[in-house]
């Protein structure tokens, strides 16, 4: 963001946030791949590689984006509508709280028509039924045809 008329840039301290996140996630990984065990083998290649990859990139990305932040190189970011992000936050927390006593289905017919209103799509009482039908579809796929474990309910316990 710059200055208006003086063609100083300020540093975006946001951008600088972001920047130092990067590094921590970095470093943590980075950390938490030292600390597991060796893996003795023939090749260079192993468990750790891939770990190490993604920390060296994050690393890269954060010194990017400081240096960005520092140069206040970035575009004027639009207004944030909280809304939106509130709906979906507030869906995903009534999942994770109801998903053992009302069921996978209900629950994430929940998260469905929370996230649908959060883009500002139809209105509840219609998403919230499509989306524990979708939901059902995606619990019978998986607890039936693959016989993995789902959260069953008042509705799985029917089938």
């Amino acid at each position: 963001m710059s200055s208006q008329g003086s063609g100083q840039h300020r540093p975006d301290r946001a951008v600088l946030v972001i920047a130092a996140v990067l590094g921590l996630a970095a470093i943590a990984i980075a950390y938490s791949t030292m600390q597991q065990g060796g893996v003795a083998g023939y090749s260079p290649v192993g468990p750790k590689t891939v770990p190490y990859i993604i920390a060296g990139v994050l690393a890269i990305l954060s010194v990017l984006t400081a240096i960005a932040g520092l140069r206040g190189d970035f575009p004027a970011r639009e207004e944030q509508n909280f809304r939106p992000m509130l709906w979906i936050i507030g869906g995903l927390a009534v999942q994770m709280l109801t998903m053992k006593t009302i069921g996978f289905s209900i629950s994430t017919g929940l998260l469905f028509a929370a996230t649908a209103k959060g883009f500002g799509k139809g209105p509840l009482w219609m998403t919230i039924p499509i989306g524990i039908v979708f939901s059902f579809i995606v619990w019978f796929i998986f607890a039936k045809g693959l016989q993995l474990s789902l959260p069953a309910g008042p509705l799985e316990r029917l089938f």
